[in-house]
């Protein structure tokens, strides 16, 4: 898994690694602090995504907005 700043990654960035992360969890045979460890940066990721596509969403709306101004 990459250890990049949650911060600096992208949606994409985001996305994927956090699809990795369910699958290396999904796959077990992780230790317990391993698997603590995966999920809290599995929850980061998660924030992350829904950040942006807020961010995304609101860009959308105002856009929409003006286009009807």
């Amino acid at each position: 898994m990459p250890d990049t700043p949650i911060g600096e990654l992208g949606y994409e960035q985001a996305r994927d690694e956090l699809v990795e992360v369910v699958r290396a969890l999904e796959a077990g045979g992780l230790g317990l602090d391993a698997s603590v460890a995966l999920w809290e940066r599995g929850e980061a990721l998660a924030k992350r995504c829904e950040e942006a596509l807020a961010g995304a969403r609101e860009r959308v709306e105002q856009a929409l907005g003006e286009a009807d101004d």
